[in-house]
């Protein structure tokens, strides 16, 4: 701590003049006895004494220097700990929020609130890979363009090897990979806003990174088991149990928002026949066409649910009747009219449609699926490969009609 300041050292040699006046005569009558004593001993006194006394002095000021410069020390060392440790704790807390994050929205969230203080910058980029795409996790919205040139360093970093180091772009951007177990799953993109960025910020930065890439893995991961434990691996459906709970949520959205939902039910026809000539094999190599073809009749908004065995439940929201009719027509022709392959040859298959649609007000699940269930059976009574509607949707269309 600075104990003299140096404007201060014109007060000091004042006060030093003043004390030399007020003393002077002391200090002459000790200059004569320094001079009698030199003349009786033949020593030269004086000049040693101020030396001494120079001495002395300079030795207390550097002294006193270098207290000061350690205390100086001290204190930036302590401004420095402290700013680590505020950083530390930032860094904690992002990697906290972070391990509570299951999914990509909960990430965005975590990434808004703490990456631009960590990173020191309001122009953050964050692209995840989707397969062969990548997927703006987050972006600076100021401007789309970079989107593209991020996309590039990102494929720049793929292809970099093992040798991923972080790199420059267009000598404004600086590109993070985000890589687990040695595999990038993403890229964190900046563009300092006061130039270069400083060793101990970049070292930040890629501890940010790791732990956003660890986080990232886990989401994706999530999500496969939480897939993997709703679908269908044969077709690609989801499974009965989940689909029920969509579609309760689907109908009481549609009954607050007055929009009609559809459902259809359909069978294969003579499925087990086919399992029986030519093996359960081939049974599989059936559904699994059956729904590969559903995906693309279908719209991604649509439920796909394999209901059980060879029979499937759509449901298509805001979709009135005749949308529907016209969906089960479409789908019915994709299925008849493209045999499927195996052992050579090519399988035609057929199947038997019902659709229903929900009553105004109806939040009943298993009311609106068992009215189509009941046109499924009238169809396969009728002759199977064709498409039935339930009598309450068709008086229900006609009572529209009417009115």
């Amino acid at each position: 701590m600075r104990i003299f300041r140096h404007q201060d050292f014109f007060l000091i040699a004042a006060f030093a003049a003043a004390i030399v006046v007020i003393f002077s005569s002391s200090i002459q009558r000790m200059l004569d006895y320094v001079r009698g004593v030199e003349q009786e001993t033949g020593l030269t006194l004086l000049p040693a004494l101020v030396m001494l006394v120079g001495g002395f002095v300079f030795h207390q000021i550097r002294r006193n220097q270098q207290q000061q410069a350690k205390a100086e020390a001290a204190e930036l060392a302590t401004k420095e700990a402290q700013h680590r440790a505020e950083e530390l704790e930032r860094l904690v807390t992002f990697g906290q929020t972070l391990g509570r994050a299951l999914d990509f929205d909960s990430i965005r969230m975590s990434i808004s609130q703490h990456l631009p203080t960590l990173t020191r910058s309001e122009n953050v980029w964050v692209l995840v890979q989707q397969d062969a795409d990548w997927l703006a996790l987050h972006a600076d919205t100021r401007g789309s363009g970079d989107v593209v040139q991020w996309a590039d360093l990102a494929e720049q970093l793929l292809a970099a090897g093992a040798d991923r180091t972080p790199s420059n772009l267009a000598d404004r951007h600086l590109g993070f990979p985000l890589t687990v177990g040695g595999r990038t799953v993403g890229v964190l993109g900046i563009r300092p806003d006061a130039g270069a960025m400083p060793a101990d910020r970049r070292r930040i930065v890629e501890a940010a990174a790791a732990l956003l890439a660890v986080s990232i893995k886990n989401s994706q991961l999530f999500r496969e088991v939480r897939e993997n434990s709703i679908k269908d691996a044969l077709t690609g459906c989801i499974n009965r149990a989940h689909s029920l709970e969509i579609i309760d949520a689907e109908l009481r959205r549609a009954r607050r928002n007055q929009m009609p939902v559809t459902v259809i039910m359909f069978d294969l026809d003579h499925f087990k026949d086919v399992n029986d000539r030519y093996g359960h094999l081939c049974g599989d190599a059936v559904l699994s066409a059956v729904g590969k073809r559903m995906k693309e009749v279908l719209r991604g908004s649509d439920l796909k649910c394999r209901w059980g065995g060879e029979e499937f439940l759509v449901l298509l929201p805001e979709t009135p009747l005749h949308g529907a009719r016209r969906v089960a027509d479409t789908l019915r022709r994709e299925i008849a009219d493209r045999p499927i392959p195996w052992a050579g040859e090519g399988l035609t298959m057929t199947a038997s449609f019902g659709v229903a649609q929900t009553l105004p007000g109806e939040v009943n699940v298993e009311a609106v699926i068992a009215r189509a269930d009941q046109a499924l059976y009238r169809a396969k009574d009728d002759g199977r490969n064709c498409v039935r509607i339930a009598p309450e949707a068709v008086t229900l269309v006609a009572d529209n009609r009417v009115s």
